[in-house]
């Protein structure tokens, strides 16, 4: 068993444990992969993420593997099958929130070449390392996340108000969060 120190909101769950060791904190620049994690952030609302990361599999079926050009396509149709769903979390204003945000992500593409490029241009291409010694001092926003909400928004985007951005923003690697104690701080990789 490993015994690295690890951040410890992750606890000993051992879908909770990969998804801290392989991918929370890591830079994602790939528009998909951005794309699945606002649509997983935005569910997540008002719900454990280890509940979403449970369900993950049945979102990647139900919302075509995160393609936004499938998801911005889906129609009332899609919604209503969508909502007899038990591998996804069936909340009407979340997966009509899912398809809208689709819509926008690919307006967002269209004008800047690409998502990623528009996310990593809001910290200069280079992730926010934190140096956080316990969760208590983590923030659940900051005025980064307030910004890019508040662009989001304005876009046309819904389910990203700035505590679901922040989680964004970690989940994807443009904040690295991770504790000093934990071994997947930068400062504590060989």
């Amino acid at each position: 068993m490993n015994t690295a120190m690890r951040c410890p909101w992750c606890g000993d769950d051992p879908l909770y444990v990969a998804y801290h060791d392989l991918e929370w904190g890591v830079p994602v620049h790939d528009d998909r992969k951005l794309f699945e994690m606002l649509v997983l952030e935005g569910a997540q609302a008002g719900l454990s993420w280890i509940t979403i990361l449970r369900k993950r599999e049945g979102y990647r079926a139900a919302f075509h593997g995160f393609d936004p050009v499938r998801v911005a396509a889906m129609g009332e149709t899609d919604v209503e099958r969508l909502l007899q769903d038990p591998a996804i979390v069936r909340n009407r204003l979340k997966i009509h929130s899912a398809i809208r945000n689709a819509r926008v992500f690919l307006e967002l593409q269209r004008r800047h070449g690409s998502f990623a490029t528009w996310l990593w241009r809001q910290v200069d291409g280079q992730p926010v390392v934190n140096r956080w010694t316990s969760l208590a001092e983590c923030p659940a926003s900051t005025p980064l996340s307030d910004a890019i909400s508040k662009e989001l928004k304005k876009a046309g985007m819904n389910f990203v108000g700035s505590t679901v951005i922040y989680a964004f923003l970690q989940a994807v690697g443009v904040v690295n969060d991770h504790l000093v104690s934990c071994y997947r701080h930068p400062e504590r990789q060989d």
